[in-house]
């Protein structure tokens, strides 16, 4: 017999426009929001489709996990949508993120380069993998000390997917209320993932301005 599909939790949050011009869209993501839409016809819900709503040719050039809040770039037009892809497949777009991990990281910043790969046996969780796993590496700075976690500021100068999160349960330090690789202490110790898309930015596709967005997090 066939599981019961995954219904998405109904955001009811307000997707927040940073920024705006006639080539793209910086928005807000907001925590439990899809970036797409799921495959079951319930989860159809995701920022794209509230956006096209508004903005029509409304396009996604990258996403967010569900779990993930943060700043997102929209493009509004093809040409703006293939130079941002560009500049993403050349690692030519800077992005930081705040997240609180359990306990206190030792040092005040560090780098962490472990391959990785698909857990096929366990989808959607990714795992470490030396033989086939694909470059990942990630630089952290500490932000905050307290007493059972820490604030990190995070730059993912790869894109995998969960490489956040599988890198500091490697470095012994997972990202509170993570339900995929968080023990169970660090996941009771927050009621959301504290994974926050804070800074996003590259070359405006029109401007060739250097375009730099700022989403705060609320944790």
């Amino acid at each position: 017999m066939d599981s019961a599909p995954y219904l998405v939790p109904h955001s009811q949050e307000e997707i927040a426009i940073l920024y705006e011009d006639d080539d793209l869209l910086l928005v807000r993501k907001p925590h439990l929001l899809l970036s797409i839409p799921g495959r079951h016809p319930m989860n159809k819900d995701c920022l794209i489709t509230r956006l096209q709503q508004r903005y029509a040719s409304a396009s996604i050039v990258h996403r967010l996990d569900l779990d993930t809040s943060g700043i997102m770039v929209i493009p509004l037009n093809k040409a703006c949508h293939a130079h941002i892809s560009r500049q993403f497949q050349q690692r030519g777009v800077a992005k930081s993120y705040h997240a609180i991990v359990y306990g206190a990281v030792a040092g005040d910043s560090g780098e962490i380069d472990l391959p990785i790969a698909c857990d096929w046996n366990n989808r959607p969780r990714q795992k470490i993998c030396y033989q086939r796993g694909k470059a990942a590496l990630t630089r952290y700075r500490v932000l905050e000390r307290k007493e059972h976690c820490t604030r990190l500021l995070l730059q993912p100068v790869t894109g995998r997917s969960h490489q956040l999160r599988i890198h500091l349960r490697e470095l012994g330090h997972p990202i509170l209320g993570c339900d995929m690789y968080a023990h169970e202490e660090a996941l009771g110790m927050a009621d959301r993932l504290l994974l926050h898309a804070t800074t996003l930015a590259f070359e405006h596709p029109t401007t060739g301005n250097w375009l730099e967005g700022e989403c705060p997090p609320d944790f």
